[in-house]
């Protein structure tokens, strides 16, 4: 029982929940949310399904574990947004950056959200609404105070332009993350003007 106090014990444990994390991610991709099995998952990680479960007691809490990090995010800078002045050149550029990053840093759990959208939302529907709130509480703050219906469609396309960056590495795998920023970021910028 000593060795369950050492601190590469404890780095192992994170080491395994980040391996099962990682092959959950690319199964699910890969071959579908609901056609992935808790065993396959294990055997790709190369341990025991009890010892999956040691981690994660479902496929369920595996799923939740993966979006998670994307949904604390998304929250976040909602609520920072929330707190924002009406949006100039700038203040435009700065939030859509920091959503874009959002992306960037969680395009597995977003890529895989993307290709498996109907299991997902069924099995954590209690989670859906954070995700769409998110975006139009951004949204709408990108149109501004008192948008004209053609603002709203326009800033509606610029989050859409954004949402890109989680299937970015599917359309062009060579392009480094500072090259989808930049490029999804003017993009959104110029479905902004008017």
């Amino acid at each position: 029982m000593a060795n369950r106090r050492t601190g590469d014990h404890v780095t192992a444990g994170r080491d395994t929940k980040k391996a099962i994390l990682d092959a959950a991610v690319r199964l699910f991709v890969n071959k579908g949310f609901e056609q992935t099995s808790l065993r396959e998952i294990a055997d790709a990680v190369g341990i025991t399904k009890p010892s999956l479960y040691y981690h994660y007691s479902s496929k369920l809490e595996l799923l939740v574990a993966v979006i998670d990090p994307l949904l604390d995010a998304l929250r976040a800078l909602a609520d920072e947004v929330e707190t924002m002045p009406a949006p100039d050149t700038e203040g435009r550029r700065t939030v859509l950056r920091g959503y874009i990053r959002v992306m960037i840093r969680n395009r597995d759990a977003g890529e895989m959200m993307v290709r498996n959208a109907v299991p997902i939302v069924n099995a954590v529907a209690d989670q859906y609404p954070v995700i769409v709130d998110a975006h139009k509480v951004v949204r709408n703050w990108l149109a501004g105070p008192e948008p004209t219906p053609v603002r709203l469609l326009r800033a509606a396309a610029a989050m859409e332009i954004v949402t890109v960056a989680l299937i970015s590495n599917e359309i062009a795998p060579d392009a480094g993350d500072d090259v989808v920023e930049s490029t999804l970021l003017d993009a959104a910028l110029a479905a902004l003007a008017e």
